[in-house]
């Protein structure tokens, strides 16, 4: 509606130029006496007038239409950026507390394992602990049982461990023997437990002897050396060690 007013006010104003030059062109409608140009500027002058009220009275909404849908384009655009920046905000406080949450996992998982490294320091330093008063523990019961000793078996074991150094002897053999040297059975089997000896050694020693100064069979030998004390197992060992 605003441009045709527009329009009609170009014209108007055309015509009222073009009416104060040549009035009789413009007013062909009127009686020739009233063809001037007082009556061109009445007619076209009020209608110029009229017609450029009536277009700004109409396009005025028009532009505060245009300026409110600015106004609201700007509004959403700020809006927009709103939202946008404090997206961006939010984004960054997770961003911060998950660093955080990370940095606390971290610290954590190394106090977990401090807290396990120090358990287990402990643990071995109880462990160390327990071992070194089981040593101490054993060798004061062994003191002890040394000390605990008749003078018998001191003797007896003394005298055990004479014989098993220059020859050879079974476990039984050598009760045996330190019965006849006249300690009793029970000083002679202690003094016997008490030493430290490998009795397969001993009848390989003792079969050697054997057949240093004899000759023997394989079933021979391992008969002999039954005899003198030792098993049947340990026997036919000192037997197969000497390649009989």
């Amino acid at each position: 509606m605003g441009s045709l007013f527009l329009i009609l006010f170009f014209i108007s104003f055309l015509a009222l130029l073009i009416g104060l030059i040549k009035p009789n062109i413009v007013l062909k409608w009127l009686p020739e006496a009233k063809r001037n140009r007082k009556s061109v500027a009445m007619y076209f002058g009020i209608a110029a007038v009229v017609f450029f009220i009536l277009f700004g009275a109409t396009a005025s909404p028009t532009n505060d239409s245009a300026d409110a849908d600015n106004n609201d384009q700007i509004e959403q655009e700020e809006k927009a950026k709103e939202e946008e920046l404090k997206k961006e905000q939010e984004e960054k406080i997770k961003e911060e507390e998950l660093k955080k949450e990370q940095e606390e996992k971290a610290k954590e998982e190394e106090l977990r394992i401090a807290e396990e490294e120090e358990l287990k320091k402990e643990q071995e330093e109880k462990a160390k602990e327990e071992a070194r008063k089981k040593e101490q523990e054993e060798k004061a019961k062994k003191e002890e049982q040394e000390n605990a000793e008749t003078k018998s078996q001191q003797q007896a074991v003394k005298m055990a461990q004479n014989y098993i150094s220059y020859t050879a002897f079974s476990k039984s053999g050598l009760i045996d023997q330190l019965e006849f040297e006249g300690f009793d059975n029970e000083d002679a089997s202690y003094a016997v437990e008490k030493i430290d000896v490998n009795w397969k050694e001993q009848a390989v020693i003792m079969a050697e002897n054997y057949l240093d100064y004899t000759a023997f069979s394989r079933s021979g030998l391992i008969e002999q050396l039954k005899f003198e004390g030792f098993s049947d197992e340990i026997a036919t060992y000192a037997v197969n060690e000497v390649g009989l």
